[in-house]
């Protein structure tokens, strides 16, 4: 989802790696072990759980997570949690990174020390206040200060235990005094509106003669500061949650007798400063991403360039070359350019090209694509997209089988452990070798089109290049859908979305088993025994070494790269988009209650939309796609719920609370992208619900009614690839912008080639060059086309900066990555003028 500024898309998305954790506190217990997970959270709000990790103090979680952030957020957390089977889950720690720290860190495994969980400092939201000091004459004639603080509203509280009822205490600070008031509670909503005004006497008429603390002279009035604290009501005997404070001086009054800003609510100061205590720490990879996406017509010189590239000769003189030339690591340079040509439809010939070039410089053909080149991982990354639910139909039911079942399958006789049988094991894991093996290789005519045209393309520039190598043919294709696709879906299932987690100890183990035996198969290497350096894996593929096991890895390969081959893959066969508990709300006749929300199974395949009581159980209810005729957000107002959204359907609307926003925004895209062509489509919608006789939107009374707000369209209804080609030209003159120095280097290169046709001079022998005058001229065109991209950004930048207010509510004062922001700009504009 991306935020729009003045025709700028502005794109947030994270993508983090929990790698383990150390020395963790023990349990008080006699085992002293614990059982944990952690959570990934934006602010307080969690988005992703890993797995629990029984009995360690140093828990290793090895699991991935990607999300596009659809709000603003001020920390990124992670929370670490012991497990308690009577109680709650007791928090042990967190690690919190500030969104403007997040870059300080960037893709670098960090070790994070662990702190502690305070509740006065767990702090989230907005609050707009406005503060007016007025004169007031006496009925004496006198003239005294009076102090109106006015509580509009706020934003973005947390929910706290499931629930917000949030009100506000106001308090007028002073050297002698202190007065307070308070708020009505606002239930069932962390976006209160308030707008309540509180009055203080701030200076007293100079004819009061008594004495008392509310005596204050006028020069006194800079040293009073007035406080507002949020609560949480709470029912509980613990009492009202503290949800965050505000401080403000009242010298902001010196100029203006009216002050009217939106603050950041900031942690509870109490003064205390205890000595941190270790509580271990926390190994993380952070990739935080942050694209400003300009109207498309700004990147057509640059898009051009990209995506003549497979037309270019030689190839290495192209601009999709130059960039993974450039980059520090080709994988950098891989993901944008196969999306970019992905969205365009040229990613074929594109990966043809630099195929062909690669195979050409290939001197061995048992090295053929061995190496990680650009080939190598553009095709990884457009298996990996093209070829997702390709991977659900094939592999995910006999994935699901070996983690429910947990059968044993160790057989390294040195590994098993007391009571396995030797045997049984590789009894198991011959098993479960076969039913991949078949499933893999019957499922030919399930091989996305885009996947064999490449096969194809590899397969004839290898046959050519090696005319004397009759299998090269096979091992050109078998390198990747094998060793690249196949293998590592099963060695980690999770990072093909094959399950939610990394998978457990001894489920991984059987997995890598299986990964090595599946991987060797599809080789089709001379001497496969030998290729295991561990004697018990080579004695168990022994009972593979038949002819059968060849003759079906070749004909699945001559399969998926034949040449002409059109996609067989009916739309018969459903296959599973996504799948999660959620709470819905009845669609029958009741209107009211708790019980209309109850926690249900969802299922999405490209058939229907189904929800059930738990995983596996019969079917409630089915809406087919086509009868979808829209899905978009519900307003939190409707119900008091957050993360709602609903999916209209001809005779009736289904109401959802997903867990979370990220979670909300998956369901909703995935929905909308798949119900996207369907002929009744609705044009407008109603974005609150239909209650107590009308919609809360337009007060309208019927409930057929047409909708009073236009759908969000627009988007492909391609199901597996959505791409938005300008994001991604965004990305690669990002990368280009990052790596000037070493483009100009590249040019610098060309000139000494060109010039003295010797040898290279050695530090310029990282690249490249086959034909250094073509390089030179896209390099020229790339340089000219990122220069004038950047004074692009740098012109957004200063405008922004002109129009920002610091006290609005984009940018709260409290926000310190605003304050990095505007302190950067200040440097910038000098630095110009």
């Amino acid at each position: 989802m991306a935020v729009e500024e003045e025709g700028i898309r502005v794109f947030q998305s994270v993508r983090i790696k929990i790698g383990e954790a150390k020395n963790l506190p023990s349990y008080p217990g006699p085992t002293k072990m614990r059982d944990c997970y952690c959570t990934v959270n934006l602010d307080q709000e969690e988005v992703f759980r890993t797995k629990i990790v029984e009995k360690s103090l140093c828990p290793f979680y090895g699991e991935d997570f990607y999300c596009e952030i659809p709000r603003n957020f001020r920390h990124l957390s992670f929370y670490i949690f012991d497990r308690d089977v009577f109680r709650r889950d007791s928090i042990m720690g967190k690690v919190a990174i500030l969104k403007e720290d997040l870059q300080k860190y960037n893709n670098r495994e960090t070790w994070f020390q662990v702190q502690h969980v305070d509740a006065n400092s767990e702090v989230q939201g907005k609050v707009h206040l406005e503060l007016r000091l007025s004169e007031v004459i006496t009925d004496t004639g006198v003239i005294c200060h009076k102090l109106a603080v006015r509580v509009l509203e706020c934003r973005g509280l947390p929910i706290v235990n499931g629930q917000c009822d949030p009100y506000a205490t106001v308090t007028l600070l002073g050297p002698t005094r202190t007065e307070s008031k308070k708020t009505k509670v606002r239930k069932k909503t962390n976006n209160p509106q308030f707008d309540e005004v509180f009055y203080f006497e701030v200076t007293k008429p100079s004819s009061y003669n008594k004495k008392s603390h509310f005596e204050i002279e006028e020069d006194d009035v800079d040293k009073m500061e007035v406080r507002v604290d949020l609560w949480n009501a709470s029912n509980l005997k613990f009492g009202d949650e503290f949800l965050g404070e505000l401080k403000i001086p009242l010298k902001v009054l010196r100029q203006s007798s009216c002050y009217d800003a939106w603050y950041l609510l900031q942690p509870r100061d109490n003064g205390k400063s205890c000595k941190p205590e270790d509580i271990g720490s926390l190994r993380l990879n952070v990739v935080y991403t942050e694209d400003h996406v300009f109207p498309s017509e700004y990147y057509n010189c640059l898009r051009d360039l990209l995506l003549k590239s497979g037309d270019v000769e030689p190839v290495s003189a192209s601009a999709a070359h130059v960039l993974g030339e450039v980059c520090r690591e080709k994988q950098e340079a891989a993901i944008p350019l196969v999306r970019l040509f992905l969205h365009y439809g040229k990613i074929v010939p594109f990966i043809s090209s630099i195929a062909n070039a690669e195979v050409n410089r290939t001197q061995d053909p048992n090295t053929i694509f061995r190496g990680n080149s650009l080939t190598s991982k553009c095709i990884d990354e457009t298996m990996k997209l093209a070829g997702m639910h390709y991977l659900q139909v094939t592999l995910k039911p006999i994935i699901d089988e070996i983690c429910e079942l947990h059968k044993p399958c160790e057989i390294d006789p040195v590994k098993l452990k007391d009571g396995e049988n030797l045997e049984t094991n590789k009894e198991n894991l011959k098993n479960y070798v076969d039913q991949i093996f078949n499933v893999i290789t019957k499922s030919g005519v399930s091989c996305p089109t885009v996947m064999c045209d490449i096969f194809f393309s590899l397969r004839e520039s290898a046959a050519k290049r090696f005319q004397d190598d009759p299998d090269v043919r096979y091992t050109a294709v078998s390198s990747f859908i094998f060793l690249r696709f196949f293998a590592p879906a099963i060695l980690s299932p999770n990072l093909f979305q094959l399950s939610p987690h990394h998978p457990d100890p001894q489920t991984s183990r059987t997995l890598t088993l299986i990964s090595k035996t599946i991987q060797t198969l599809g080789s089709l290497s001379k001497s496969k025994s030998a290729s295991f350096k561990e004697t018990y894996m080579a004695a168990f593929y022994d009972h593979f070494n038949e002819q059968k096991y060849a003759d079906a890895v070749k004909n699945f390969l001559d399969l998926i790269s034949s040449s002409g081959r059109r996609d067989h893959k009916s739309i018969e066969q459903p296959i599973l988009l996504k799948e999660g508990f959620m709470i819905k709300r009845a669609q029958g006749r009741k209107r009211f209650g708790m019980k209309n929300f109850k926690k249900r199974w969802f299922r999405l395949t490209n058939h229907e939309f189904t929800y059930q009581k738990g995983k596996g159980d019969h079917p409630l209810c089915s809406i087919p796609i086509e009868n979808i005729l829209a899905v978009e957000r519900v307003e939190e107002e409707s119900f008091k719920m957050k993360n709602m959204f609903q999916v209209i359907q001809p005779s009736r609307t289904l109401y959802i609370q997903a867990n979370n926003c990220v979670e909300a925004k998956d369901w909703i895209d995935i929905l909308t992208k798949v119900s996207q062509c369907n002929q009744k489509r609705l044009t407008v919608y109603h974005p609150s619900a239909y209650l107590n006789g009308h919609w809360l939107c337009c007060k309208a009374t019927s409930e057929n009614a047409p909708g009073c707000s236009p759908c969000t369209g627009g988007l492909p209804a391609n199901i597996q690839l959505v791409i938005d080609g300008d994001r991604e030209t965004e990305r690669i003159y990002f990368l280009f912008n990052n790596y000037m120095s070493k483009m100009e280097k590249m040019q610098e290169a060309c000139g000494s080639k060109s010039v003295y046709d010797g040898p290279e001079q050695e530090e310029y022998s990282s690249f490249v060059i086959d034909d250094p005058r073509e390089t030179y001229k896209t390099l020229c065109s790339i340089i000219e086309a990122v220069k004038t991209l950047e004074e692009e950004h740098a012109q957004y930048k200063r405008d922004k900066f002109k129009k920002t207010k610091y006290g609005s509510q984009e940018h709260p004062i409290g926000d310190k990555s605003f304050q990095t922001y505007i302190r950067q700009q200040s440097e910038v504009s000098t630095h110009s003028i």
